[in-house]
């Protein structure tokens, strides 16, 4: 399979997983009214599907390396889409939960398998680019999700959102499975026991991926708390009606996916270094913002600081992807899914824990943008650099 033919499938993969956060999230105020419960309870539903994405991904990417990129990708999107059906017809909270934990085990199959795919077939530079390709089809997702998840709450009750879940699974399943090809290379590294720490190790061990995995989990962090906690911020907080909150969600992923397109030019110009050092400056800059704006209790004052470090993540996120993943060919399944892990469950527990501070959205925010300041430092000390990048 050509490279051309290759990334139209790569697109229809990483969708899987954005599709599951975003679509519903204008939904979230008339979901807890329909379970009886909290925004806070509710919320966590967003928490348990990447904490799950995360943690499956210690087990989907051995299964990658041992038994091909292919059959755990169609198996993720099987549990993707049944899992989808339960959550749309669940008559309780816990129930809605336990099936998008089995919706975020799906995802991770996917996101592994898509990941993998990529390493596979690119180096390091090239793995950059391609990922900042696939973050622009991703943004595209929170900028066209809520509004068709707006209209389908309004027509059709919150939970056709899950039902166009299932149906997304469905059609791109089928597409997939006559179309995608095996992409594992012969010389996979095995090992005796499939899950087995002996696969994670010289990963770990290894300061390039360490640096440039804990950059990208610092971001998706940032992600994450804007994710989850923007709808009670906007809406309930600052009393927006969904249309306003759609409309401030959607501008935000439109500037994501400007920056995600221009990227992968900045990374192939100016070189790793550069972009990341760049991504990180940004997002100092959104927290310095973020805190000197608290007083202002409006949408324009949340979102300016959210934009910017849009633009922030957008750099650092692909380059920091292709750095990590880069010096693993033989174990490219183990390596994106201890990538995945820290990405995803890593980011999900730090939010967990930053939402039980007596502080608000606003606040945790900034807070979690300005964290980026101590790695910024570290990273510019010479002695350190030369050991956590690949190229100049």
């Amino acid at each position: 399979m050509t490279n051309k033919k290759l990334f139209p499938l790569l697109i229809l993969m990483v969708i899987f997983s954005p599709l599951a956060i975003d679509i519903f999230l204008p939904a979230l105020p008339v979901m807890a009214q329909d379970f009886s419960v909290s925004m806070t309870k509710i919320q966590w539903s967003i928490t348990a599907f990447i904490l799950t994405m995360g943690f499956g991904q210690l087990v989907t990417g051995p299964l990658a390396d041992r038994y091909g990129r292919r059959p755990v990708a169609i198996g993720g999107i099987i549990i993707y889409g049944l899992s989808s059906i339960l959550a749309a017809y669940s008559d309780s909270l816990a129930f809605f939960l336990i099936s998008r934990l089995a919706q975020g085990l799906g995802a991770c199959a996917i996101v592994v398998a898509a990941f993998a795919t990529v390493r596979d077939k690119y180096n390091a530079i090239e793995s950059g680019v391609m990922y900042s390709y696939l973050n622009s089809a991703i943004c595209c997702i929170p900028a066209l999700a809520p509004l068709l998840g707006n209209v389908l709450t309004e027509y059709f009750g919150w939970r056709s959102n899950f039902e166009f879940m299932a149906g997304y699974a469905a059609i791109a399943g089928a597409i997939l499975f006559f179309s995608l090809k095996e992409t594992k290379p012969a010389h996979t590294e095995q090992h005796k026991r499939l899950f087995t720490m002996a696969r994670f190790t010289p990963v770990l061990k290894h300061p390039v991926f360490l640096f440039n995995a804990f950059v990208v989990m610092l971001a998706m962090v940032i992600i994450i708390a804007y994710v989850s906690s923007s709808p009670a911020w906007l809406m309930v907080k600052l009393g927006l009606d969904q249309q306003s909150f759609v409309y401030w969600f959607s501008f935000n992923a439109a500037i994501n996916i400007i920056a995600c397109f221009l990227a992968p030019r900045v990374l192939v110009r100016y070189g790793a270094r550069v972009t990341i050092g760049f991504g990180m400056v940004l997002l100092i800059v959104a927290g310095v913002l973020m805190f000197a704006l608290l007083a202002w209790h409006s949408a324009a004052a949340f979102m300016l600081p959210i934009m910017i470090s849009s633009l922030g993540f957008s750099l650092l996120m692909g380059a920091c992807a292709g750095q990590a993943l880069a010096p693993f060919g033989d174990k490219a399944g183990s390596a994106s899914a201890l990538l995945g892990f820290m990405q995803m469950s890593g980011a999900a527990v730090i939010v967990y824990l930053l939402q039980l501070l007596p502080i608000n959205e606003a606040e945790q925010l900034a807070l979690l943008m300005l964290t980026i300041i101590p790695v910024y430092v570290i990273w510019k000390l010479p002695q350190v650099k030369k050991h956590i990048m690949l190229d100049a």
